[in-house]
């Protein structure tokens, strides 16, 4: 019997019990649309993920000093020098000073608005762009001048994207809006947009102890992450003589950490979803058991006008494939809807652009599986079916 008349007795036979044939095929439905969504989902949290820390500056080592168990410090020009004495690893340097206090614009006071000390060079170090005006200079520095430069979402929400020349008071102090940077995420509700940057001078000052325990380097390239930290390490080891004063973070092996992370979150879950493309292949070979019992007489009237044991084999077992292989088709729309509706409502709910984002390799993978499973669990009712006498299916009542 040829194949295509095969394919055609396998789809009659699932048509001529649809809610039979739709029960069967529900845990290959449900595991491969499980499959679809759980790979999606890790793929859009990989990709915030990457873009978050993009924004972050994937080739950025940070330098947090501690100087836990020394009674020695190590100074902003020492650190330059690290910098520029490594020219093949480093492009730049910054010292960062995080200032804790109120923000006020008016009499409105700003809750969640950091506020930090940076260097002139920080701007081209995170590759931020200035929507208008101007970044922080050296003669700010110099001169520890009381300008700031502010994030899009600060000038939107607050001066109605007018914002330079106007004052932000900073605990006691007033500071004039130099510059507004453009965009730095996609989110609506401020993140690393609500932002202020101040020369780390006037920032250090702020702060009452006038230290700076925070540095910024700029890698030449990502490739150099061991490299630049044996260099750091030299020269910050050099000093404080204890690796406990003094940590080098870099944000490429973060990203690198996190995504690893997902990734295992990512296949366990779906090893657990595929356990539902196991129960349907079993809820499979039930049915198809159940399918050769009524059908004996039909297959000892096809091997009495001379069907051999290959054809009855042949047709049982194309019919498991097919029955699965629709069910895989139906998951994987199922799986496509799900996550489109997924990303509405995470986008809508968390104000994240997370996109639930499906791979090519999940939904071949899902369905190759779910065909495979059909045809294994198929097989030993079609052997069962294949080796039926004829004679005594004929008298089967």
């Amino acid at each position: 019997m040829r194949i295509s008349r095969t394919f055609k007795l396998a789809i009659r036979s699932i048509l001529s019990s649809k809610a039979r044939s739709f029960l069967t095929m529900l845990g290959i439905i449900i595991g491969v649309a499980a499959v679809i969504i759980i790979v999606g989902l890790g793929n859009g949290m990989e990709n915030y993920m990457v873009e978050n820390f993009k924004s972050m500056g994937t080739n950025i080592l940070t330098v947090n000093v501690t100087g836990r168990g020394s009674n020695r410090n190590i100074s902003v020009d020492e650190m330059y020098d690290a910098s520029d004495g490594n020219p093949d690893l480093f492009t730049s340097m910054s010292p960062t000073v995080n200032v804790m206090g109120v923000v006020k614009i008016g009499i409105d006071e700003l809750e969640d608005t950091s506020v930090s000390g940076v260097s002139e060079d920080y701007r081209e170090m995170k590759m931020y762009t200035l929507a208008s005006g101007r970044f922080i200079k050296y003669a700010d520095v110099l001169n520890r001048t009381k300008v700031c430069v502010i994030g899009s979402y600060i000038s939107d929400e607050w001066f109605s994207g007018d914002a330079l020349g106007h004052t932000i008071k900073i605990n006691n102090d007033y500071f004039v809006i130099a510059g507004v940077l453009d965009d730095i995420s996609d989110s609506t509700e401020g993140s690393s947009d609500d932002c202020i940057f101040l020369p780390y001078t006037t920032a250090a000052k702020l702060t009452g102890t006038g230290t700076i325990n925070s540095y910024s380097f700029a890698m030449v390239t990502e490739d150099k992450v061991k490299e630049s930290k044996e260099a750091l390490n030299t020269v910050l080891y050099k000093t404080f003589g204890s690796t406990d004063a003094y940590s080098i973070i870099s944000m490429s092996e973060m990203l690198d950490i996190m995504t690893s992370m997902i990734d295992i979150v990512v296949t366990v879950l779906t090893v657990i979803a595929g356990i539902s493309l196991l129960v349907g292949g079993i809820g499979i070979m039930n049915i198809m058991l159940v399918s050769v019992s009524e059908r004996t007489r039909e297959i000892g009237i096809r091997k009495a006008l001379g069907a051999q044991y290959n054809n009855i084999l042949l047709q049982f077992v194309i019919e498991a494939g097919t029955t699965s292989a629709i069910g895989g088709v139906i998951g994987i729309a199922i799986g496509y809807l799900l996550s489109s509706l997924g990303t509405v409502v995470v986008t809508m709910v968390m104000s994240a652009d997370l996109t639930i984002a499906p791979s090519l390799w999940s939904v071949l993978l899902a369905f190759g599986v779910s065909v495979g499973i059909g045809i294994l669990f198929g097989y030993l009712p079609a052997r069962k079916a294949a080796r039926l006498n004829p004679i005594d299916a004929l008298r089967y009542e």
